[in-house]
């Protein structure tokens, strides 16, 4: 609520900049009333990057950019929206001006190397993961760290991957993304108990999804617990009639 509230004074002091008045000086400074155009344009540019509608925001990411070129998150913004556009090349360029700006910045450097890894450069990647998941005001680290064990599934180094999310599980020991992993991990090397054990644990701390049922369903399959397959088939059919998970245990018998 407070989020949306900031977005709104800005939003009217940017439509009003001639009416936005200092309750101690009179009008507003020229500075200030640029810095408040630049953080509007930046939330509607993020909001139009979240609704998929990615011309529309570079535009104002742009126009942010040129009240304040200084602000690495909108940099950063930029980046993730020539991504979407797939121009690569923008995009780098955007990414490692956000974080010459701010290199201490880890929610930047955490998707400066997402995007890296999507790139091939697992290197690279791995080396911002670990400077975002160090950093000692990154209360989120579990998150910066699944990531880092994905982008190593994706290289691949099973060994990396598996130590990344342990370790995410250490600084968070119920966080679910990490403990799916972990699962999925298992399963592909084909420690079926291991999976299963890290699935349970998902359960308790995740969301039950069609895919989690399925997955559960071929983990007792594996390990020839029927009556526990049949318990996952159930609520799945139950509970996800219609999904694509569904319509393969219908089609498979």
């Amino acid at each position: 609520m407070k989020k949306n509230k900031l977005i709104f004074s800005v939003v009217a002091c940017f439509l009003l900049l001639t009416a936005c008045i200092s309750s101690t000086t009179g009008r507003a400074p020229p500075e200030k009333d640029e810095k408040d155009a630049a953080e509007l344009n930046y939330q509607l540019g993020a909001r139009y990057y979240q609704n998929g509608n990615y011309e529309l925001a570079r535009d104002r990411l742009l126009l942010s950019l040129e009240l304040n070129p200084k602000s690495a998150v909108t940099h950063s913004a930029l980046a993730l929206t020539y991504e979407a556009l797939g121009n690569i090349r923008l995009a780098t360029e955007s990414y490692e001006q956000a974080v010459r700006l701010e290199p201490r910045n880890f929610g930047v450097r955490n998707t400066y190397a997402v995007f890296l890894c999507n790139q091939g450069d697992f290197a690279g990647a791995q080396k911002n993961f670990n400077q975002a998941a160090s950093h000692p005001e990154n209360d989120n680290a579990e998150v910066t760290l699944t990531n880092a064990g994905v982008c190593m599934v994706q290289k691949p180094d099973v060994a990396a991957a598996e130590n990344y999310f342990r370790e995410a599980l250490d600084r968070k020991a119920n966080y679910p993304d990490a403990l799916l992993q972990l699962c999925l991990l298992k399963f592909k090397q084909e420690d079926y108990l291991g999976s299963r054990a890290f699935l349970q644990r998902f359960v308790v701390a995740g969301k039950t999804t069609a895919g989690v049922l399925y997955l559960g369903a071929q983990i007792e399959q594996k390990l020839g617990d029927e009556r526990a397959r049949t318990e996952f088939v159930n609520q799945l059919l139950r509970d996800f009639p219609t999904s694509p998970e569904a319509r393969k245990v219908l089609e498979s018998g």
